[in-house]
């Protein structure tokens, strides 16, 4: 047998076995992560702390009526919610003055507040999302503050149990995940890709470990900490250039020894993070470089790594039967990631047999949100440019 046969063979196998092992891992573990439809942490009685919601919307006509809609539904928890139109050049700041203006018509809605503050100048210094929400912030009153996004739909349940395990669980900073509202083809097969992908950075069940520091978690659609832990790290002034902000808050809140906890819950809460397959792209371009710290060389290491793990095996059958069997050991892992993820994301251990042509768009993805940052000198998000320069060095060079 040729070494260099061999070699590529034992690579194979290795690929394949490590999958294996990191999915049967990955989906034992998830069943200690607590779900919050199957187990209710306090009485529905229960006195919970005033939360306060915070929701900065730019350009989001197309769904922060539904999200507001939703928050106001929601049962069993004292709100207070603080909308932020952020600079917004279409219909988002008439929505929200219109659904103000009618709730106040109706007397207000018991147990809930709304206010709605307005961004006419993004001031130096600040990424337009983290500048919303830290002036929203300001003007809370409650306990606990809930960042999330204005397109996101929260179940009439949601709050109060969230609230609940983590009062339960003493928790300072909690994240309860989403669950991915898929409406395309494309979608389907790049979210579902993305979600077996993160049976490797993603150890849920590791996160509320004070040891385990690389395991901290922050999610846009849900991060909720209690007001004087979100003070004593700082707030969103002491991350106010963070591109990928959600995750930069709760590594500062692990490495600042505050108690971090995490959750599922079934359409607890909903987004649709992305229309389409090169939606996924267009989203995943502004974050990938930014996640690899502007460093060229981490994006292309995660690119090689991309390709070895996910295409390698299969273009290795191409050089004959011996190469079947790693394939096939890759495949059943694969199987066991998508059917296992499916269940929290309506899709089908079926979107597996997509997964190639995923990863070959994630790659191009990758290069992408690389090669246009360096090209453009900055990335461009939701209208405004931000230099490569302040996002490195945390001050502002901006424009829109």
């Amino acid at each position: 047998m040729p070494v260099f046969f061999l070699i590529v063979l034992v690579l194979d196998w290795l690929i394949a076995l490590a999958w294996l092992l990191q999915v049967l891992i990955w989906r034992h573990m998830l069943q200690r992560v607590p779900d919050l439809t199957q187990t209710n942490y306090g009485h529905p009685s229960q006195a919970l702390p005033r939360l306060s919601v915070i929701v900065p919307a730019r350009n989001e006509a197309a769904g922060i009526a539904a999200t507001l809609h939703s928050l106001l539904a929601v049962e069993g928890v004292a709100l207070e919610i603080l909308a932020v139109d952020d600079r917004s050049t279409d219909q988002t700041r008439a929505i929200m003055d219109a659904l103000e203006d009618g709730i106040a018509a109706q007397g207000g809605v018991p147990g809930k507040t709304m206010q709605i503050l307005h961004v006419a100048e993004l001031p130096p210094g600040w990424l337009g999302k983290t500048h919303a929400m830290a002036l929203g912030a300001r003007q809370t009153t409650g306990e606990w503050l809930l960042f999330t996004d204005g397109d996101v739909l929260f179940h009439r349940d949601a709050l109060r149990r969230a609230l609940q395990y983590a009062t339960h669980s003493g928790a300072d900073h909690m994240v309860l995940l989403p669950t991915i509202l898929l409406r395309s083809f494309g979608e389907r097969m790049m979210v579902a890709f993305l979600q077996v992908l993160s049976v490797w950075p993603l150890r849920l069940w590791r996160v509320p470990d004070p040891r385990a520091q690389r395991d901290a978690i922050g999610v846009g659609a849900f991060n909720m900490i209690r007001r004087e832990v979100y003070d004593a790290i700082g707030g969103w002034e002491a991350l106010r250039m963070e591109v990928i902000e959600d995750l930069a808050l709760g590594r500062r809140v692990k490495t600042s020894g505050f108690a971090q906890r995490a959750a599922l819950g079934l359409d607890l809460v909903g987004v649709r993070w992305a229309r389409g397959a090169f939606g996924v792209v267009d989203n995943l371009t502004k974050n990938l470089f930014a996640l690899c710290h502007f460093r060229p060389e981490l994006l292309l290491g995660l690119a090689c790594g991309l390709t070895l793990f996910t295409l390698f095996p299969l273009a290795a059958c191409l050089a004959g039967p011996a190469m079947w069997w790693p394939a096939g050991t890759l495949l059943i892992a694969f199987f066991l990631a998508y059917q296992r993820a499916g269940k929290y994301h309506h899709f089908s251990a079926v979107q597996m047999v997509m997964f190639p042509v995923a990863s070959v768009l994630l790659l191009y993805t990758l290069l992408r949100s690389m090669f246009l940052a360096l090209w453009r000198g900055g990335i461009s998000w939701r209208g405004t440019f931000y230099s490569l320069k302040a996002l490195k060095s945390g001050v502002t060079d901006s424009r829109t």
